[in-house]
């Protein structure tokens, strides 16, 4: 997300109040992407529908749908994410940018395949709902699982005003559409959810498909062997599911659940704090955007420039004590910015709680999420600049803690009763960042040295 941090960080240079507002909006619409965007589209679908007293079963049955549709492609897309991420890095670096195009659309074929295959088998299995509804729902979770995939080209590209308008387009479409649709309850409401998700895909691959050659063919060279790197595909299956056990865990427990359609559950309790609580992540993402992947990653390439080149160790030694404080000034900005967010949004906690209608005795699961969720920016913050020092082994610690953690911790809180709820994922979240930027501090310690002595694992160029 480099490339969109450098043209925001354009709008700072005016050094004015506008500009200034500028980057950091631009960078928290871009870099919260299509997940959070989701999450308050379909808030916005469900206070309108509840504002005119038309829908209630519907509106409920549609928000756990997409939930359950969100969080599941995201989880199976982990497996690839990070796998067809360094795949194209390790192109670009070798200057083969005319065979990215063949591969993306390999990947969106390869998704398309397995996650249709996956969402007939549930509907064969699983589901006896209407034929509509069962059809919708597998469109809509091979529709979100190809947008995970392209928003990885999406998130370093330049032309983010171009993104941004792919983005609201979407979401504009689905918001009418739905609301449009409403008469038609859930079918309609799941068919707006579709097409404008659609628009989205197609938008965003037409923004990409420009930025490199078209051969017009598919390829599959991202699934060779030996350019897959196993770790890359457990951490990114680790940190979507470490994400989303919590809910998984309050989903399936009788006793803070309730059936809703078919196999699906909700938890009323757990789900809308929490929700609330990820609305808070816009801020300090953009922030991560415009010091974690702009200031860091130019220093981060200007010190292994210098190592890969004929720079002296003096030289050397000032670009690494650069980059290092170029983490901590970001990783500082993150913590104040996030803290700021976190309390602000905590003392219209009870207001927001009061107006959604919830229960006051589950505002503390509000409170704590919002710590949680502020935590796992830092965490994800620490967790990109170990991919760009490619300390792989770290990573899968990291996210292995989070996800064991989560497990563990949800699953305790459960059995403690109401009084703990949500502490599982907010200690979790904590204790993932902080074991974070202690195995970082360590990393940056000699930072000279380190480079020079580990091993390297060339990759090898395609032919």
């Amino acid at each position: 997300m480099a490339g969109i941090g450098f043209e925001l960080r354009k709008y700072l240079n005016d050094d004015s109040f506008t500009g200034t507002l500028k980057a950091y909006g631009f960078a928290g619409l871009i870099s919260a992407g299509p997940w959070v965007l989701s999450i308050l589209g379909v808030m916005l679908i469900g206070i309108v529908a509840l504002a005119q007293n038309t829908g209630g079963e519907s509106i409920k049955q549609f928000t756990t749908s997409v939930t359950w549709v969100m969080g599941s492609s995201l989880v199976l897309t982990g497996l690839l994410q990070l796998v067809f991420t360094r795949f194209v890095a390790d192109r670009l670096f070798e200057q083969q940018e005319h065979i990215i195009n063949g591969n993306l659309l390999g990947a969106i074929a390869l998704t398309t395949l397995v996650s249709g295959a996956i969402g007939v088998g549930l509907a064969l299995t699983l589901f006896h709902e209407s034929f509509a509804y069962e059809v919708l729902m597998m469109a809509n979770f091979v529709t979100l699982s190809n947008i995970w995939i392209v928003v990885i080209f999406v998130a370093g590209l330049k032309r983010f005003k171009l993104i941004l308008y792919a983005f609201a387009i979407g979401y504009g479409t689905t918001l009418a559409l739905s609301i449009l649709l409403l008469p038609f309850g859930l079918t309609g409401l799941l068919a707006g959810l579709l097409t404008g998700h659609a628009v989205l895909l197609f938008l965003m691959v037409g923004v990409v498909l420009p930025e490199y050659p078209l051969q017009g063919q598919l390829r599959f060279e991202f699934l060779r062997p030996r350019l897959i790197f196993p770790s890359l595909v457990a951490i990114g299956f680790l940190y979507n599911f470490g994400i989303w056990v919590d809910k998984l865990l309050f989903w399936l427990t009788p006793g803070t659940s309730e059936a809703v359609i078919g196999p699906l559950r909700s938890s009323l309790i757990y789900d809308l704090p929490i929700f609330l609580a990820y609305l808070s992540i816009i801020p300090g993402m953009a922030v991560f955007l415009l010091r974690i992947e702009t200031d860091f990653a130019e220093s981060y390439e200007g010190f292994f420039s210098a190592v890969r080149g004929n720079a002296s160790l003096q030289e050397i030694e000032q670009l690494g004590n650069s980059m290092v404080m170029a983490v901590r000034e970001g990783l500082y900005q993150i913590v104040r910015v996030q803290g700021a967010t976190i309390l602000v949004l905590y003392l219209l906690g009870p207001a927001m709680i009061q107006w959604l209608g919830i229960s006051e005795q589950y505002v503390h699961l509000y409170y704590i999420n919002l710590v949680g969720v502020g935590a796992q920016v830092l965490m994800l913050a620490v967790l990109n600049v170990l991919f760009y020092l490619d300390k792989l082994r770290y990573a899968l610690i990291l996210t292995g803690v989070l996800c064991a953690s989560n497990t563990l911790l949800t699953a305790l809180t459960l059995k403690l009763g109401p009084e703990y709820y949500g502490y599982g994922f907010g200690v979790s979240m904590t204790l993932s960042a902080l074991v974070g930027v202690v195995m970082l501090s360590r990393e940056l310690d000699n930072i000279e040295f380190r480079t020079f002595m580990q091993p390297r694992q060339p990759v090898g160029a395609l032919t």
